[in-house]
């Protein structure tokens, strides 16, 4: 067994993360800059410390789990959602039932809470909001963020829901109560039932194809029939039908029997 072979096995044992379900190039390379940094010699000797400092170990989780984000990423396919998703779904309905998979740190569920506002007060909207990272969780639970993350906030949504603090701003307690945040490991615990819409961008990437195989089966096994998938601009489904899936609109897929 390597040196990297017994780290992803401690690593299972210890966190229920298997990184044999990340790119290896990628996820060795970062977890050797993450020994660099903190003095070490060795995947051995990381482990280590890992094991002993909860703070070098809340440190090692959230750089594992790359929290990048930001509000309206991507703001076209946003106004997709809007214009077209969002209409198409409520034909017969009168709320969604909708999951923020790999949440991060808040600004995805939070822009969801926006823009179904357009739709609905917010007293009716509830969104689940799923992340490994503890620490990530809590920030989104702060809602504090910095004034880059809210470049591509509608103005009329900027003044309604921010209020600055500092250099940042924090999110209103309105759109807080939207969200419910849970802890939810996506390549190991039993994914949740009869969403119409899920939200799960910019996260496969960093999976190997057998992982993501199996993610795509079990989100659409969350999904009501004709319930919809928002991926990120980087993660279009190649054969989307091999999962009982059809392409809506680019980066949206919607299940069908």
């Amino acid at each position: 067994m390597t040196p990297y072979e017994k780290f992803k096995s401690q690593i299972l044992k210890k966190t229920g993360i298997d990184l044999s379900s990340y790119k290896e190039r990628q996820m060795k390379r970062r977890i050797e800059s993450m020994i660099k940094r903190n003095g070490k010699k060795d995947f051995e000797e990381y482990f280590q410390l890992i094991n002993s400092d909860i703070d070098k170990f809340n440190e090692f989780i959230n750089y594992l789990t790359i929290n990048v984000s930001e509000f309206y990423r991507n703001a076209n396919q946003w106004d997709i959602l809007k214009d077209s998703v969002i209409p198409s779904l409520l034909e017969g309905r009168s709320t969604l039932k909708v999951w923020s998979a790999a949440c991060s740190t808040g600004e995805e569920p939070y822009t969801l809470a926006m823009v179904l506002s357009n739709f609905f007060p917010l007293s009716r909207i509830k969104i689940q909001a799923y992340d490994i990272d503890d620490e990530a969780i809590n920030k989104a639970k702060l809602g504090l963020y910095s004034e880059k993350s809210i470049t591509n906030v509608p103005d009329a949504f900027k003044k309604k829901y921010f209020d600055q603090v500092g250099n940042s701003y924090k999110i209103s307690d309105e759109i807080k109560k939207c969200v419910e945040f849970k802890k939810f490991n996506l390549l190991k615990d039993p994914y949740p039932k009869g969403y119409d819409l899920i939200v799960c961008r910019n996260v496969m990437i960093y999976f190997t194809e057998d992982a993501k195989d199996e993610m795509y089966k079990n989100f659409n096994g969350a999904l009501r029939d004709k319930g919809v998938l928002f991926v990120g601009s980087t993660e279009q489904i190649i054969l989307p039908a091999k999962y009982k899936f059809k392409s809506l609109k680019t980066f949206f897929y919607e299940k069908y029997i």
